[in-house]
């Protein structure tokens, strides 16, 4: 019998703590952030980036022409133009 009461005293404890924590850290998420006088806004810096999206787009479909390992299809691409274009006025 004691050890089913020390079992669920140890329970309750626990549980409690639990409680406890749960309250400190959900209204530690409800205050608003700090931030320092003069410091810029979060929100209105990230809108100013001016990021070409369609680029960015190009880039995530090929990793290793983002890092320079390989070319691009906008390399390829161009590299093909130039190669067609003496082709042409080697032929004229």
């Amino acid at each position: 019998m004691q050890r089913i009461r020390v079992g669920m005293t140890g329970l309750a404890a626990v549980i409690l703590l639990m409680a406890l924590s749960f309250m400190i850290f959900s209204s530690a998420n409800r205050e608003a952030p700090v931030s320092a006088a003069g410091a810029s806004n979060a929100a209105v810096v990230a809108n100013l980036t001016g990021v070409d999206n369609a680029a960015a787009d190009r880039t995530r479909d090929e990793p290793l022409a983002e890092l320079g390992v390989a070319p691009g299809a906008d390399d390829a691409a161009a590299k093909a133009r130039e190669q067609a274009q003496r082709e042409d006025a080697a032929g004229n």
